[in-house]
């Protein structure tokens, strides 16, 4: 082989290697999908070109929940699911609480009495549990059994308190169909399908999205 045709070569070799190299580089970004975030918060999200990985990516075991920063406890979440008594339930992050005497999430607007009677309280089914800590606080739990998820607690809260009463869909009741009738009725659209790995968008004292 004379130096022309070992140049030539070496040319056309390295040519090859670039394209192959490029070619593998297109292949491993394509399947960098892992489905566990949703398309639209994924970093390739409007430029990725596998249909493929897409379409894996949307067969993924997903859950629907609510997003509690984009919620307005419009109360439709205790109506529109398709079960008698919906999976939409009250959470409290204690994390967040303030632990009051005078709990707006608990409490009427204009209670006759800060105690524990039926008639001062703003939940209708009784299913926040109210015990006293120490002068002046008090903690407050959900008995998710006789929560309804009618949001007025919620609502309450986030307007007078602190916010540490939120909605999530309870996952040990949810039927996961594949249209979420809460979803399609959230005038917010604050419900939006999560990893089922992990299936809350939980409230924390530093907001996470």
């Amino acid at each position: 082989m004379n130096r022309r045709e070992f140049l030539r070569t070496s040319v056309c070799a390295a040519a090859f290697a670039a394209v192959s190299g490029g070619a593998g580089y297109l292949v491993t970004r394509k399947s960098t999908c892992d489905g566990k975030r949703p398309c639209d918060q994924c970093p390739q999200a409007g430029d990725c070109a596998d249909d493929k990985a897409l379409s894996w990516r949307a067969a993924q075991p997903a859950a629907w929940q609510i997003d509690p920063y984009k919620c307005i406890q419009c109360g439709k979440c205790a109506t529109t699911c398709v079960l008698k008594q919906s999976a939409s339930r009250c959470f409290h992050a204690f994390a967040v609480c303030g632990y009051c005497d005078l709990c707006t999430g608990f409490f009427e607007p204009q209670p006759n009495q800060l105690n524990t009677a039926a008639e001062n309280q703003l939940c209708p089914t009784g299913a926040i549990v109210r015990t006293y800590v120490e002068d002046p606080y008090f903690q407050y739990k959900i008995d998710r059994d006789k929560c309804i998820g009618c949001s007025k607690c919620v609502k309450g809260c986030t307007q007078f308190g602190n916010g540490s009463l939120f909605l999530q869909i309870d996952q040990n009741i949810c039927v996961k169909c594949n249209q979420c009738s809460i979803a399609i009725n959230c005038p917010s659209r604050a419900v939006r399908k999560v990893p089922i790995a992990t299936p809350y968008l939980l409230k924390s004292k530093t907001r996470t999205s």
